[in-house]
């Protein structure tokens, strides 16, 4: 009994030795880390706090998440891609976050709806951003994508930006005119191909050709069912097509284009045709302040060395202008539209980022992100990349 016996000053003399024993630390959350460091170079370019703006799974079962109430904390703001499930979106509502991009802007905006009758904490700012335009009720970046997302009352447009050999911000996904979306237009009546193999990139071709030769209004009903082309449903794509001479409603169209685009759809429904509508009011309203989010569509590819895997349905190949060279294009059109105020710029790429904040401190930029270990590679600058 008295050697089992545990004194005081046993107790006393072992304790200092627990408390110098070195704890393992927990490894810091990739996410929280890398905006930390995109803040601070921001903020010593007098640029706004970065948004991040990262792959939904990244918030519900990706390990490790994305901490929202650390993000919050540090200012930064939290825009998650793309979610089209209603119960998904819900999900992520509910979450706090501070926008949510979807395919489907008419089924987030019931999402958001059922959402905030039992939550009165979902700020009115919450951004409903329409992914592609709405590439889920019309062929994606394309005037009638655009239209459809405004008549479902989007706060942002979010789209994808190449630059042509003109340089001119053309609105597209990839960096050449997909054959799945885009044909190429008739001549004398008769067909002409398009596939694959014969491609057209921006960097090839002025704006001139592109508009004059390609329509993009092929639909992908086996991926969005409610997707439809019929122009009735796009009066205002098929006036504004008219007034700017383009060919076709659905001729692939750019920044400075869009820009056009809001603000003649704002007066469709204000004082044009549109003016007896019974949601006139309120498009014309939303569209006159609807924001732009583009994307700058280019890889971010190491300079040598081996290439990292990239994030799915992302291009694996450049073949488009420098990243300095892109960021000028579509930041010099911004501000020839005086649009700073109402456009983000967002990337994979973070070095189109950075230039944004060190040469156009008045727009603000989007990190996006996907798989957490990515983060880590050499597709990520020096100062940001994590360990």
């Amino acid at each position: 009994m008295q050697a089992a016996r545990v004194t005081l000053l046993s107790i006393l003399l072992v304790a200092p030795l627990f408390a110098q024993t070195p704890q393992p630390s927990m490894p810091a959350n990739p996410f929280t880390s890398l905006m930390s460091a995109a803040k601070t170079h921001a903020l010593a370019r007098h640029a706004p706090v970065p948004i991040l703006s990262p792959y939904d799974e990244s918030l519900l079962t990706t390990q490790p998440r994305v901490d929202v109430a650390a993000l919050h904390a540090m200012g930064v703001s939290i825009i998650p891609w793309t979610t089209n499930d209603p119960a998904r979106m819900r999900q992520i509502i509910a979450l706090h976050v501070d926008g949510l991009i979807s395919d489907r802007p008419d089924l987030l905006q019931q999402a958001l709806a059922a959402a905030r009758s039992q939550d009165p904490n979902i700020p009115a700012t919450f951004d409903v951003e329409g992914h592609r335009g709405a590439r889920g009720l019309r062929p994606e970046n394309t005037l009638p994508a655009f239209e459809a997302g405004l008549d479902h009352l989007i706060t942002t447009i979010e789209t994808d930006t190449g630059v042509t050999s003109d340089l001119h911000s053309i609105l597209w996904h990839d960096q050449f005119l997909n054959p799945e979306s885009c044909h190429r237009v008739a001549l004398d009546g008769k067909p002409q191909p398009y596939d694959f193999p014969d491609s057209v990139y921006f960097r090839d071709h002025t704006l001139a050709q592109l508009q004059a030769s390609f329509v993009c209004d092929k639909l992908k009903p086996t991926r969005f069912p409610d997707q439809r082309n019929d122009l009735s449903l796009s009066p205002v794509a098929v006036a504004f097509a008219r007034a700017e001479h383009l060919p076709s409603p659905y001729t692939p169209i750019t920044v400075d284009q869009l820009f056009r685009f809001a603000a003649f759809y704002s007066e469709f429904y204000q004082s044009g045709a549109g003016h007896t509508h019974p949601e006139a009011a309120a498009r014309a309203s939303n569209a006159k302040n609807v924001r732009f989010n583009l994307e700058t569509k280019i890889v971010p590819l190491p300079d040598g060395g081996s290439t990292p895997p990239l994030p799915d349905r992302e291009p694996n190949t450049n073949h488009t202008v420098s990243p300095q060279v892109f960021v000028t294009t579509l930041c010099s059109t911004i501000e020839r539209a005086h649009m700073q105020s109402r456009s983000d710029v967002q990337s994979f790429d973070f070095r189109t980022l950075q230039l944004v904040e060190e040469q156009f401190p008045a727009i603000p930029t989007v990190y996006l992100t996907e798989d957490p270990e990515q983060l880590s590679t050499s597709f990520v600058p020096p100062g940001l990349r994590q360990p």
